[in-house]
């Protein structure tokens, strides 16, 4: 892979030290002219039936990058409009209430945390331990665990020990899809869901979820819409698709779809091995030189985030944003967050450094 292409796409990086990703990713120069492109023959044209059409291709382009990346069948891949979208989608989807216990980690994000809040008000009993102990925390009353792949705190991974429980794993994967390497099947899950947005550089208001199939007869759609039933004409008869295309949004906009798909492509053709083991290794650099500097870094795993103590975090992340270094303080807590792509080099960790 040759980095120096890869990070010239990205024109956010001509300016400033973008540490971000976690949040939002880049954007591609492609995947904005992408959006330009769409939007004046949308303008020019109208929304008549060949905008419907090319919405159509282009969610089906996005649906195949998606599974690609994660290296499943098309079919058993929805597009949502976030990680918490899909989260949610699975989570409402499933006959769960009382007597139901889901399991879960300590260091979830709230977009995990929303959807088990409404499972709760089901009567469904949410249960938080450690990262590292949850696996052994599961019990004969468990009917599921829901957890972050990657934690968005510090970076560390779920326990490999989840691949081996006998009960239905559900992974956000906000830190994990276009990040790392991603093998729901390999992981032991039943469903996980990833955001467009973060390491996928995509448009805001897009997400994936993988669902196994067998798993996803027990999961009812939430949210049907038009494009979920297998005949729109059918009315109240009608049947939902029979892939997890039942599972989708109801509605991605044309534009949210080119700028999407625009930008994974670019990544396609720089190889996700290569973007993927060069990110990993650039965000162990930058937390060694952080250990150097004398900061406490937290523990992580081969991850994306790097993540250290101050205890000014919200003011030390706008000076850093004065500086032209853009990374993120995690709220209610004295921590500041990198998220490293494979896009950032040497000059980011340096500017970071001096800036701090």
């Amino acid at each position: 892979m040759d980095a120096q292409a890869l990070r010239a796409q990205f024109p956010v990086l001509e300016r400033v030290a973008y540490l971000n990703s976690g949040t939002d990713g880049p954007l591609p120069a492609a995947a904005i002219a992408a959006v330009r492109d769409e939007l004046e023959q949308a303008g020019r044209d109208g929304r008549t039936t060949a905008h419907f059409e090319r919405r159509i291709e282009l969610q089906d382009q996005l649906r195949a990058a998606y599974a690609g990346l994660l290296g499943v069948p098309v079919d058993e891949l929805a597009l949502t409009t976030s990680t918490t979208d899909g989260l949610g989608r699975v989570l409402a989807g499933l006959d769960l209430g009382s007597g139901d216990e889901i399991v879960t980690s300590d260091q979830e994000h709230p977009g995990l945390l929303g959807p088990l809040l409404a499972a709760r008000r089901r009567g469904v009993t949410v249960r938080a331990v450690p990262l590292a102990h949850v696996a052994e925390a599961v019990g004969p009353g468990t009917t599921l665990v829901a957890l972050s792949h990657v934690s968005w705190v510090g970076g560390e991974v779920a326990p490999a020990a989840l691949a081996e429980l006998d009960i239905p794993v559900i992974f956000d994967g906000a830190q994990g899809a276009g990040a790392i390497h991603v093998d729901p099947r390999a992981l032991g899950c039943v469903a996980y869901a990833g955001s467009g947005q973060k390491w996928l550089c995509g448009a805001d208001g897009t997400g994936l979820l993988w669902i196994d199939p067998a798993f996803a007869e027990k999961v009812a759609p939430v949210t049907a819409g038009y494009m979920t039933f297998s005949d729109p004409a059918a009315g109240l008869e009608g049947a939902f698709k029979d892939t997890a295309a039942r599972f989708d949004t109801p509605v991605l906009g044309r534009e949210t779809l080119a700028l999407s798909a625009a930008a994974i492509r670019g990544l396609e053709q720089a190889g996700w091995e290569a973007v993927q083991a060069r990110a990993v290794a650039q965000a162990r650099r930058l937390a060694d030189l952080l250990r150097e500097s004398g900061r406490a870094v937290m523990p992580r795993g081969a991850t994306t985030l790097v993540t250290w103590e101050d205890p000014y975090a919200e003011q030390s992340r706008d000076r850093l944003a004065e500086a032209g270094v853009v990374v993120r303080n995690l709220p209610g807590r004295a921590l500041l967050r990198a998220s490293v792509g494979a896009w950032n080099d040497e000059s980011d960790f340096e500017r970071l450094l001096s800036a701090l």
